[in-house]
């Protein structure tokens, strides 16, 4: 679907992002067009940081409109081109999308928020040829606590955020490691918010758990999303520990004895 100026004026790849909407957000990313455009993309690379520019100017209309359809594909083709370039000038791209993770942790709705988590973890497992030495997570630190520290009253919505999170500031963990910016994940700043925020939901899950034993009348697929956000907070501060070196064990160890 072609948008914007008028057809076939439009640079080419406008017209190949374009075309991986479909009329009725309801139908999906268009597979077909969206295999054109990663084949241009790795065609020529120096395109890369425009195509991320073009699709994060339509994901913010869209947010802006409150089409969360549209939303969902921008974030799914931003998701594939991740996947398949890796090429150097990925960095100019991950700028754009790194930009779209913050616009969705943004947004009031939880759902959008919950989206750009899932897409980040994805990010995070990615293996880039060249680290970016002037990438910061501030935000993402600030915003996955907060997260992980929703206190909404429903329930299960309060479960997704938290566990939503944690999983996040897993993920900035797991991404900060591997782009050798050790260093920066153990500023201060940063494990002031990512420790408690650890142990709060490992504390929220030991609760949790003696309610159960107390109640028997939740649930088992209750039970799983409960224990959930605990798990992942697990996993992560072992992941932590495990990384932790003579130096950064003061760094780590202030924010659980306050």
């Amino acid at each position: 679907m072609v948008q914007g100026c008028c057809g076939f004026c439009a640079p080419r790849y406008k017209r190949l992002v374009d075309s991986v909407f479909p009329p009725d957000p309801k139908d999906g990313l268009v597979k077909a067009n969206m295999e054109k455009l990663t084949f241009y993309v790795l065609s020529s690379p120096e395109k890369l940081d425009r195509v991320g520019e073009y699709l994060y100017y339509k994901l913010s209309r869209d947010i802006y409109r409150k089409r969360n359809g549209c939303v969902e594909i921008g974030v799914e083709a931003m998701d594939q081109l991740l996947q398949a370039c890796h090429s150097q000038t990925l960095n100019l791209f991950v700028e754009s999308y790194l930009k779209m993770v913050q616009k969705l942790l943004e947004s009031v709705d939880p759902n959008l928020q919950i989206l750009a988590t899932q897409s980040f973890v994805k990010f995070s497992n990615i293996e880039e040829d060249t680290p970016s030495y002037h990438r910061r997570y501030d935000f993402l630190v600030s915003k996955f606590a907060s997260m992980a520290h929703s206190n909404t009253t429903d329930d299960e919505l309060r479960n997704a955020i938290r566990a939503s999170g944690v999983s996040g500031l897993k993920s900035v963990v797991r991404k900060t490691v591997s782009d050798d910016l050790v260093e920066n994940i153990w500023d201060p700043n940063h494990m002031e918010k990512i420790i408690p925020s650890l142990l709060f939901n490992m504390e929220q899950g030991r609760q949790s758990l003696l309610v159960r034993d107390e109640n028997d009348a939740v649930a088992g697929n209750q039970e799983e999303e409960v224990v959930d956000a605990p798990r992942i907070a697990e996993t992560c501060l072992r992941d932590l520990v495990n990384k932790a070196t003579f130096g950064h064990v003061r760094s780590f160890v202030r924010p659980v004895l306050k």
